[in-house]
């Protein structure tokens, strides 16, 4: 993995050194806009519509505009000197529990490995984290943005994910149309709490899957191949609208197969294996 940011994990007066990894990479499937009478990539190009020309970094600043086409300009250094003295440090403030914190306020998740003189110092605050069941929370600057972090324990590594500040939380004030009281009816409630009841299963990451880019993939080989892309049927649906008898069409969907055919004695139901295949037996 390639090394994204060098520096050390402060709490009171222990240092240690880390190097950060992304534990996350993103598997969005880039496309090029392209010009269809030659198939030529096209290229964003930095022109300014005023002088009708392509424009050089080095002519480039930054702009805030405070009101429509009124901007107040900075340079880099100006941006850099108004962030404080970037240190390549993760200080950590406080210690909380990981159930205190809102997933809301998640933003993007990293590796943290020893560096070089670090080892010890890094496997006692892992052990130290591990054993307490708490997290960190920290201040970081990464480039020149300051963010909130979380540091905590994954398997037998320390990850930091990166949190939104407060204030950049919404409110939930400012969703539209929602419900001002919560008035439902007792049976469609047992019946919803009864379906969740039955879809309740420990969490296994890896049966999930995108099938969006699946697809794409799919199709890119296919075009690849000169083949034409053949698109699944959609499922069929049936078509509820009733609440209470989209809840137990749901719920009967669930129960289990009968073990024996109502026909007669001998084959016997077909059983779904763990993995979905069908399995038939024969007494």
């Amino acid at each position: 993995m390639h090394t994204v940011w060098k520096g050390a994990i402060s709490f009171g007066l222990v240092h240690v050194p880390v190097k950060m990894f992304s534990a996350t990479e993103d598997k969005d499937i880039s496309m090029r806009y392209i010009h269809k009478e030659c198939t030529t990539p096209l290229n964003f190009v930095r022109k300014c519509l005023t002088c009708e020309r392509e424009v050089e970094w080095e002519e480039i600043a930054r702009g805030y505009e405070y009101e429509p086409g009124a901007f107040v300009l900075f340079e880099k250094d100006e941006l850099d000197n108004l962030n404080g003295e970037v240190t390549k440090e993760i200080k950590i403030l406080d210690f909380v529990q990981l159930t205190d914190i809102d997933p809301i306020y998640f933003q993007k998740t990293y590796f943290l490995a020893p560096n070089e003189t670090g080892a010890n110092a890094y496997n006692l605050l892992l052990e130290a984290m591990r054993q307490s069941g708490k997290i960190g929370i920290a201040k970081v600057s990464i480039r020149t943005k300051s963010s909130l972090a979380a540091i905590r324990v994954i398997d037998n590594c320390i990850a930091m994910e990166t949190i939104f500040y407060p204030d950049e939380i919404r409110s939930v004030d400012q969703v539209p149309n929602l419900p001002q009281q919560s008035n439902v009816n007792d049976k469609e409630l047992q019946m919803a709490k009864m379906l969740i009841e039955q879809l309740t299963t420990p969490f296994e990451p890896e049966k999930y899957k995108d099938d969006y880019r699946e697809a794409v993939l799919n199709a890119i080989e296919q075009k690849v191949s000169g083949h034409q892309i053949s698109v699944a049927p959609e499922p069929h649906r049936t078509n509820v609208v009733d609440l209470m008898s989209a809840l137990q069409a749901s719920l009967d969907a669930m129960k289990p197969l009968p073990e024996t055919s109502p026909a007669g004695p001998k084959p016997k139901a077909r059983k779904s294996t763990k993995e979905g295949k069908v399995k038939e037996t024969v007494s």
